[in-house]
């Protein structure tokens, strides 16, 4: 269960003004929530199942002193990447208004595509390679999948009723401070392990 809630409470603060919460705003001006919610959930599940077994991989092959340190290390990457911020570009942004008929198979696409690679993926594979096990494995899955779908919901929810973008700075900065919190956390353990 600690795996889930960390994953969970991870991964929902790494997607605190990210881009894929940009997209799932603009998704839900065109499309119904439900559809929106469904493509995000189905999406986010392949591509953190994907993040698990590569962590999970690395965490086997690799000691845990270590392990620790390098995930310590990325977290602060991590921080500075959202300190940073994320935007769509005009190319994702006309990919959303071009998507229509079958709004699930695009929004899951689109958001399938935008994970490859982004923050919330790799701090995905980071959880799985901390937290070994088929019950930590499953839990660092379920908890970055509900973490994601929860903030995009929220972002959805948050866009809908007030119609108008969240406050970025002040997300920004909390998440950037979050992330260099357990940036820290992790370097503490990962050099008492060795």
């Amino acid at each position: 269960m600690s795996a889930f809630f960390l994953s969970l409470v991870v991964i929902f603060v790494a997607e605190l003004g990210d881009k894929s919460q940009l997209m799932a705003m603009t998704f839900a001006t065109r499309f119904r929530t439900w559809s929106v919610l469904i493509g995000i959930t189905i999406a986010t599940a392949v591509v953190h199942l994907a993040s698990v077994v590569l962590g999970a991989a690395l965490g086997a092959a690799l000691p845990t002193g270590p392990i620790s340190i390098l995930a310590g290390l990325a977290f602060f990457g991590f921080a500075a990447w959202t300190l940073r911020g994320d935007e769509l570009s005009e190319g994702e942004r006309s990919k959303v208004d071009r998507a229509g008929g079958a709004a699930i198979l695009a929004v899951g696409v689109a958001f399938f595509l935008a994970e490859l690679g982004d923050k919330t993926m790799l701090a995905t594979v980071t959880l799985a390679a901390e937290n070994g096990g088929v019950a930590g494995l499953i839990g660092v899955w379920a908890g970055s999948t509900i973490g994601m779908v929860v903030a995009d919901a929220l972002a959805i929810v948050v866009g809908r009723v007030l119609g108008r973008r969240l406050p970025e700075r002040v997300i920004r900065i909390g998440a950037t401070a979050s992330f260099a919190l357990f940036g820290v956390l992790l370097l503490v353990e990962g050099i008492r392990a060795v």
